[in-house]
């Protein structure tokens, strides 16, 4: 299993607040410097695909990347599905919680937590 992180840049972006929440979480849940944030999708959800945001241990098959001092875990063949995409967190009074900005998706559902590409 590699251990070198790529120094390409991340196929997504993520914004300041959802660094901050990230951030925040990983410190509150006290989790170790060994697990990084998995981002992928998977099969499931109402339009057709699930995203799958969660800390993780780095796997076969991931390519690692670094946004502002917090490590990303993809799977390599989930990249088609999440290139340009942008994680963000909306903490408001109408919802709160990480908001996917997919342009890859075709279509999505109500909630935005599933996508069609």
């Amino acid at each position: 299993m590699s251990t070198a992180t790529l120094t390409s840049p991340a196929p997504l972006t993520i914004t300041e607040g959802a660094i901050n929440e990230l951030k925040k979480l990983k410190e509150q849940q006290e989790i170790s410097d060994d697990f990084g944030l998995r981002v992928g999708v998977e099969g499931g959800g109402c339009a057709g695909m699930n995203y799958i945001l969660g800390f993780d241990q780095k796997k076969d098959g991931d390519s690692e990347y670094d946004i502002s001092g917090v490590r990303i875990f993809m799977n390599k063949a989930h990249g088609l599905y999440l290139a340009g995409m942008e994680i963000d967190f909306k903490n408001g009074l109408d919802a709160r919680g990480f908001i996917f900005n997919n342009p890859n998706a075709s279509s999505t559902c109500g909630c935005g937590s599933s996508f069609s590409a």
